[in-house]
């Protein structure tokens, strides 16, 4: 009697002893999934790199002039063209600047930064008018890789005063959305209450308009 209920003792103990085995590796892999999954979700996030929130085209007329002196200064060439820039600037986000941090618990992806917009590229294209080379100080093929610097940087120093940046800002909300639909792709959360986005209204709304262009 006492040999069966030995063995039938065993076998109770063993059962549980096996369950709590398939449970703790359930469990181990369960974590080691879940943990897989943030790390993939917040390198998904950051492959996006750059997101360009709005564009600007620049139509500027910009003087060029040099001015080269020989012989002591005593004899000076003056070079000088008319350049009509057309430029197309983008603005965005670098997200790579995002601060994220994953949750694997309650599966949130916490967003508690967000970068400034800045500029992304600068792409002008120049045409010359009313070109006139000095005696000794003539255009060069390389004046064409200066003048597209300079071109470069008179459209950046325009960006400020054209309200580009502003109208980068309010996109914001637009790629927080958009990050979100990307975590949601493998039911995870976003978390982003640490931002001040207001009001509440215009997150639903765009948050309503993103999810019907996705949806098409």
């Amino acid at each position: 009697m006492d040999s069966i209920f030995d063995t039938f003792l065993g076998l109770i103990l063993g059962v549980i002893g096996t369950y709590w085995l398939y449970s703790l590796f359930r469990k181990k892999q369960s974590k080691e999934l879940t943990e897989v999954q943030s790390h993939v979700l917040l390198e998904k996030i950051k492959s996006v790199c750059k997101l360009i929130a709005v564009e600007g085209d620049f139509a500027e007329i910009y003087r060029y002039e040099n001015t080269k002196e020989r012989f002591l200064s005593l004899v000076s060439s003056k070079k000088k063209a008319l350049i009509v820039i057309n430029a197309k600037a983008q603005i965005g986000y670098d997200l790579k600047k995002l601060i994220l941090s994953a949750d694997t618990t309650s599966k949130k992806i916490i967003l508690t930064s967000f970068p400034e917009p800045e500029i992304l590229s600068i792409e002008p294209e120049l045409d010359f008018y009313d070109i006139k080379n000095g005696m000794f100080n003539s255009f060069t093929p390389n004046d064409l890789t200066v003048l597209n610097q300079e071109a470069k940087q008179h459209i950046r120093d325009k960006i400020p005063e054209s309200g580009l940046m502003q109208t980068a800002r309010s996109e914001a909300l637009e790629a927080i959305l958009l990050i979100e639909s990307i975590v949601e792709t493998i039911g995870w959360k976003l978390d982003y209450t640490a931002l001040k986005i207001e009001p509440k209204t215009e997150l639903l709304e765009q948050k309503t308009r993103l999810t019907r262009f996705l949806e098409k």
